[in-house]
Formats: C-alpha cells, structure tokens, sequence
C-alpha cells in the first residue's frame, strides 16, 4: 500500500502490508523470545533499552525526516524523538522501584505468609494513531518492555516512514530487537496484531476503539483504550485573559489541533466574553500555515486526508445553522496539501456538529456562561471525557471546579498539561477510553499480573476437617 505526502498530497511512498499470516508468525516468535527477556532481569532490560535511546539520538535526524514526510510538521516531529528518549531515561529510572518484590511477610492469620510475585503478560500489542507516530507506538512499549513483556507495534498506515530508520536502529541492539517487532499495513493488519498478543492497547478514534474493545473481549484479554476528545476549557471572569488566550490559543491550535487532548470547546464567563474574544481571535488569527517552507509557520497540513471530510462536514454543517466565524473557516489547498484555517467559532446552537464531535483541527467553539455552575453544565454536557482546562486567579475556585468536571486530566491556568507532566496518574472518562492510567507509576503496572504465594508455616489450620 501507498502513503501520502501530507504537503504533497502525493502517495510517494511504498508501504509493506504484513498478512496474517507473517503477524502471526512474528508474534509466535516473540513469545519464544520473552522468556528469556524476563528471566535474564531488570537490569539488562534497563540496559539494553538505554542502548536504544542512544542509537535512536544518533538516528534523529533519519527519524525526524521520516515523520516531517508523514505529517507535514517540523517542531513537533522534532518533539516526538526527544520525547521518545525522554520517555525511555524516566521508565529505565522509575522501574526499579515500581517492580521491587516485596519480602515475604505475615499475613493477618499469624500462621500464614504472604510473598507476592508478578508475572509480565507475554506478548503486548500496540495500535497507535497517525497524529504523533513515533511517540503513541512507543509510550505504552517502554514501560511494557521493562516490566518484561516482548512488544509488537502496529502504527497507523497513514505515517509509517518512521519505521524503516527505526528498525535499522533496532538491528543495533540485538537483544531488543528478539522481543520488539513493527509491522505495517491497514486494518487487517492490526485485527491480526489483536488476535496475536495477550493485552492490546490501542490508540485512536472512538469509533474504531469500539470495535477493537469488542475483540478483546471476545478473546478475553485485556484492553487499554485512548480514544477521542472533545476538550472543554472554562475561563472565569477573574482570569488573566492574557494567559488564558494565550494558553487556550496554543492548546486548541498546537499540532493543527491533531490532537486528543486539543481543547475545542471553551466556556467564558459572559462579564468577560467579548474582551476574551477579541484577545484570542487576534492570537489565533496571526498564526500561519507552514507554508511554502515546512520551518515557517505554526500550523500544518492535515495529515489525514480521511479527515479532510469530517471537518469540512463540521464547517458546512455550522454554516447552514448560522453559526458565527470569528476567523478561519475553511480548509484550503496549498501546493497539494490540504489546510485548515486556524478557527475560532461563536453563536453555537446544540444541534451543531461542530460543538459536540471531535474535529481533530485548529477549530475552537465559543461559548459563555453567567454562572460557574452552568460553566460546568456545560463542559460535562459531552460523551468524553478525556481532559479539559479550568482559568481562574482564585485557585482554590478553579480547583472547585476542576472537581465537578467529569474528566480524566485537568490543567489550572493552563492547557494539555497531562502531556508534560507524566508522574499524575489519570484515565479517560466516557467515550474518551477504558483501561488504566498510561501515566504515573500505574503504567508499568498494567503489564504484570500479581502472583501471591500462601505459606502455612506449619500450624494444623483451624478450619480443616
């Protein structure tokens, strides 16, 4: 199969698609191989995945190309590989303490003794999205491989160029490379990666992670699901409205909005509404595209081009309802790849696709509010509920609020914090996800299973015959 130049729209690229058969083959060989990885511990899995940070500091430049190519964006595809290494020094760091095995102690039965061990799940799946390809294949992949697991990577057919330089990298490190295997293809491919591995966690859009979530369950393994988004941000009169455009303009805008944690709905206190407006249409309406050069500007194309159809649904959808463009409003051509404006909208009716479905875009809705408690009402009127953002100077009011809203992660006087800060364990609400945390010290601790061993330390038991 073929991928598409984002800033091109050309499909230039040729992509293996990996058959069912080759998937499960791979797989097969990976669970021969993780005994091994687990048996031989923690310290030479630690190891070997810092090797792996530093061939992939030495590789950067090849990966950074790859993901420019498959998203159309500079800064970011520079961010996904430094997160990348970040990722695996924090997990080589933490893991030690977050997988020590307890000494054996009495239980609450003083002739019984408890001693307690884990188990990895032997083979990890991993299905991520096309909006950040390298970092969403590997932010569930690091903790796994350390808790002992071997890992099999599916990532999204839209952006898989990455994959190619990665795995020249991988041959660098021969151990890894026995328990960490990338295919690449389309939906069939990724079925097979489900039917293959002992606990799947998928990245990507509501619809599809219904779908996946259902094949688990016929399978009986365990799921971990992100799915979309349709974040809320609620400013209070009492907010500086400097930072809150400022912070609300970049958390809605940043990657084109490419994001599950864009904030796309923002409630503003209706005292303060028309000079909030004004500062981030202003913030919002100087921010360019990047191009005809991929370094100049702020925001990209739209990587998907599957996308390009759901947003302008929203857009003509908003249109024939009266809604109110701000600025923005239309998705453009430019030199063969598709852009949306940056977009702010106001005049929202419920009824508006645009204010109630993710639009994966540079596209925020407006609306105001003239009571905290209605602000609430609000932002919780949603089916997910992945994150949001709460701007107020009265901190334990923001916090107040923050409390009521039904989301998993909230950012005071900010936005998208959840994707800096990595130690806050946080899971997804609604339609938004299933699962554990994917962050915090709960993260590595989805891929084991608890073992206790019960020891009667040699006292008839009571209970028997």
């Amino acid at each position: 199969m073929q991928i598409r130049n984002p800033r091109t729209g050309i499909y230039d690229y040729d992509l293996t698609e990996f058959s069912a058969e080759q998937v499960e083959k791979i797989a097969v060989n990976l669970r021969k191989e993780q005994s091994l990885w687990w048996q031989s511990g923690l310290e030479m899995r630690i190891e070997q995945l810092q090797l792996f940070a530093a061939e992939v500091v030495k590789a950067k430049p090849e990966l950074v190309k790859a993901i420019e190519e498959d998203t159309g964006r500079w800064s970011e595809s520079e961010l996904e590989v430094d997160a990348l290494v970040q990722t695996i020094t924090r997990w080589c760091n933490d893991a030690p303490k977050l997988l020590d095995v307890v000494p054996a102690r009495p239980a609450s039965i003083p002739f019984l003794e408890i001693e307690q061990q884990y188990y990895p799940y032997p083979v990890v799946g991993v299905v991520s999205p096309w909006n950040f390809p390298l970092l969403l294949s590997f932010v569930d992949a690091i903790p796994a491989l350390l808790a002992g697991c071997a890992l099999l990577i599916k990532p999204s057919e839209v952006t898989s160029r990455f994959v190619e330089t990665l795995s020249v990298v991988l041959a660098k490190v021969p151990q890894l490379q026995k328990v960490l295997a990338l295919v690449t293809g389309g939906g069939e491919t990724g079925q097979a990666v489900t039917n293959n591995v002992d606990i799947l966690c998928f990245t990507g859009s509501v619809a599809t992670g219904r779908r996946v979530g259902e094949q688990c369950a016929k399978l009986f393994i365990p799921a971990f699901l992100e799915l979309g988004g349709k974040d809320a941000a609620i400013v209070c009169a009492d907010a500086d409205l400097d930072i809150a455009s400022s912070a609300i303009c970049w958390g809605s805008m940043v990657n084109a909005g490419q994001s599950c944690m864009s904030i796309e709905r923002v409630y503003v206190d209706s005292k303060v509404a028309e000079e909030f407006k004004q500062l981030l249409v202003a913030k919002v309406s100087n921010l360019k595209h990047n191009y005809p050069a991929i370094k100049t500007g702020q925001v990209g194309p739209v990587i998907s081009d599957k996308q390009v159809a759901v947003i302008e649904q929203q857009f003509q959808d908003a249109k024939q309802k009266n809604a109110r463009f701000l600025c923005g409003g239309e998705v453009v051509n430019l030199g063969g790849g598709v852009y949306c404006q940056p977009t702010v909208v106001d005049n929202i009716t419920p009824d508006m696709l645009i204010g109630v479905e993710e639009t994966f875009a540079p596209v925020l809705v407006i609306e105001t509010f003239s009571s905290e408690q209605e602000a609430v009402n609000l932002a919780n009127a949603t089916k997910y509920g992945l994150s949001g953002a709460v701007f107020s100077q009265d901190i334990e009011k923001a916090h107040n609020i923050a409390k009521q809203l039904i989301v998993g992660g909230i950012s005071i006087n900010d936005t998208a914090l959840t994707g800096f800060v990595h130690e806050a364990e946080k899971q997804s609400f609604g339609l938004s996800g299933l699962g554990g945390s994917r962050m915090g010290d709960e993260s590595i601790r989805r891929f084991i299973r608890k073992k206790a061993l019960l020891t009667n330390t040699g006292v008839r038991s009571p209970w028997w015959f």
